[in-house]
């Protein structure tokens, strides 16, 4: 194989959509495989719809899901010469016509193939017009377009496809296709194709909406002298009743950037986004880096389109449960000081971070990360499920507070009594803990969950976590107590 290069080609006109990630980490993952190059191009020709801010959140998007690229940011109105100077090769080559049929004609002739029942396709009107009939309407001042001339013999434009197999499609059924407006703007056929052929492009993996583009692609390659790439064309992503996910249909959770928010570990995303039509062949589904560059091919890629298991009035899961569920397992397993670093700027934002935590209390504020990682989903959870352990100001839990707290009264008594306990110990150790909390559950006749459950009710603000012998050991013991005796006021009615 001669070198690979591939590119990534977003369109700066909103945020970083999960569909156009998968097209740059497909992209991304192939260049590493093959020691290749990846180029970063802005194709940014929609001026009305081009932003600033959009490019900033593609390049930002990028960074995030740790994409790196070997060339660019380029964009393509820089090359806006190059592209007019080849619509001008291909009209002084013969492969290419002025257009001078007005909108009004050429919707007559839809119109009118519609009535017929017949597929319509532009009848080729200009395509024979002599030099001087040209000049003529020229001198004129008559708008025009230009369109590309498609063969008129028996043939096809065949071409194998990486991931869809052997394509054919008849120059019969491919009308003269516009290259340029009437304004004198490019189309994006063109433009993309002078653009990779001037970026050497390999390989352009990119999304099945594509593949009606690549015939008419294809004779522009050839007939500007260039060789087609290798495509290979990756199925689309589609949410539970089969419509393609847009930030229209299905809002903020298209974007990269709300997993940023939600808390998501970037590789993570990565993973996930990855098995969105592609398969290592085998039962894997949790990938390093490493591994997964390893294991990438163009032939794992599915033919069949991808499902995004989203349901957007679902509370329980807010993206794709297979998402969470790694993102979860990323939470537990990644080095307990790299979680630190990503659970801070969290912590920092809801103003419940301690400088300590990065000093002396480092020690401690690590073990608690580890203590309370393992029911957590992403790094938000920290600040949410996680909040009693670095604040005060947290809300337990409404099943914590009615099934282990409110259902048993005199725990407003027996909570306060525990704290007497435990601040009666000269060091709270987790094997104490217990002894005098069974000890208290033993003299009131109850069993030990009852005063045990309700004080990780009062303590943490949750009905699970890990072992409440271990958490009177390791919050700090002031919290503790402090927190057993004010048992009472979960017990206020409001008037």
């Amino acid at each position: 194989m001669s070198e690979v290069r591939v590119r990534f080609p977003p369109s700066p006109t909103g945020y970083l959509h999960i569909g156009g990630a998968r097209t740059a980490i497909y992209n991304w993952l192939f260049a590493k495989k093959h020691g290749g190059k990846m180029v970063l191009r802005i194709e940014d020709t929609d001026a009305e719809r081009s932003t600033e801010e959009s490019i900033r959140g593609i390049i930002d998007g990028m960074e995030w899901l740790g994409l790196d690229w070997d060339e660019g940011p380029y964009f393509q109105t820089d090359h806006a010469e190059e592209h007019n100077a080849a619509a001008v090769r291909l009209l002084a080559t013969g492969q290419a016509y002025k257009c001078f049929c007005s909108k009004e004609e050429l919707e007559a002739r839809r119109e009118a193939a519609v009535k017929a029942k017949a597929d319509y396709r532009y009848n080729g009107a200009c395509r024979d017009l002599s030099p001087d009939e040209v000049a003529a309407r020229e001198a004129a001042s008559a708008p025009f377009v230009i369109r590309f001339k498609v063969p008129r013999e028996a043939g096809a434009v065949a071409f194998k496809d990486a991931v869809c197999g052997g394509i054919e499609r008849s120059y019969q059924d491919i009308e003269d296709f516009v290259i340029v407006r009437s304004n004198g703007q490019p189309l994006y056929l063109l433009c993309n194709v002078v653009d990779d052929i001037r970026d050497r492009i390999s390989h352009v993996i990119r999304g099945q909406d594509g593949l009606a583009n690549t015939p008419r692609q294809i004779l522009l390659y050839r007939a500007l002298g260039a060789q087609p790439p290798v495509f290979a064309h990756m199925p689309l992503t589609l949410d539970l009743n089969k419509a393609k996910i847009s930030k229209r249909s299905h809002g903020e959770v298209v974007a990269v950037h709300f997993y940023r928010e939600q808390g998501f570990i970037s590789w993570a995303l990565v993973n996930f986004l990855v098995l969105l039509g592609w398969s290592p062949g085998d039962d894997r589904e949790i990938f390093s880096q490493e591994e997964l560059i390893e294991a990438f091919s163009l032939e794992g890629i599915s033919r069949a389109n991808s499902i995004f298991n989203y349901r957007k009035d679902d509370p329980k899961f807010f993206t794709d449960p297979k998402a969470i569920n790694i993102n979860a397992h990323y939470l537990r397993t990644i080095p307990v000081s790299e979680l630190a670093t990503l659970v801070k700027p969290f912590l920092e934002q809801e103003k419940i971070w301690d400088p300590a935590y990065d000093g002396d209390k480092k020690e401690w504020f690590e073990k608690t990360l580890v203590m309370i990682r393992e029911r957590f989903h992403t790094l938000k959870d920290f600040t949410t499920l996680g909040r009693a352990w670095f604040a005060d100001d947290f809300t337990v839990d409404d099943k914590a507070l009615q099934k282990n707290l409110l259902k048993h009264p005199p725990l407003k008594e027996w909570l306060p009594e525990l704290a007497d306990r435990l601040a009666a110990l000269p060091e709270i150790t987790p094997e104490e803990a217990e002894r005098v909390a069974r000890e208290l559950a033993e003299a009131h006749g109850v069993k030990p969950g009852v005063p045990i459950n309700g004080a990780r009710a009062v303590i943490t603000g949750q009905i699970k976590g890990p072992s409440m012998f271990e958490v009177f050991a390791h919050l700090e013991r002031d919290k503790v107590i402090c927190r057993l005796r004010e048992t009472a006021k979960y017990f206020v009615v409001e008037s």
